[in-house]
């Protein structure tokens, strides 16, 4: 079972990085008459500097949006864990639903909590 990546450490940057937003994607890929798979149709462009530009743009935008979904992730499984719930799971319910180890489901209740502490997610 694939370990998914660690929740952030908010300690090096002051806990600016739970609050970064995903850059814009601005086209969506085109659709190829009949040849095979295109990628936001970074294949196409030739201009090795617009290249880099435009795969660094997307990079970072999917990394930002990962990051924030990770942290989705860690409320719902705070919630779910929460023991004010009548119908509350086990930490071995959540990984399981999650594609965790029941270890790291702990790691992500824990990191959950903090964020609803913090009201980062209400």
């Amino acid at each position: 079972m694939p370990e998914p990546h660690p929740a952030p450490d908010r300690s090096s940057d002051g806990g600016s990085a739970r609050f970064r937003r995903p850059a814009a994607l601005l086209f969506e890929p085109a659709a190829a008459p009949g040849d095979g798979e295109h990628f936001f149709d970074l294949d196409a462009m030739e201009d090795p500097r617009e290249l880099l530009s435009r795969a660094t743009e997307l990079t970072l935008a999917f990394r930002s949006a990962a990051d924030r979904a990770m942290e989705f992730q860690a409320v719902a499984a705070a919630q779910l864990a929460d023991p004010r719930r009548f119908d509350r799971l086990p930490a071995a319910v959540i990984a399981e639903r999650a594609d965790w180890t029941e270890d790291y489901a702990h790691k992500m209740i824990e990191f959950g909590r903090e964020l609803l502490a913090e009201g980062v997610h209400d």
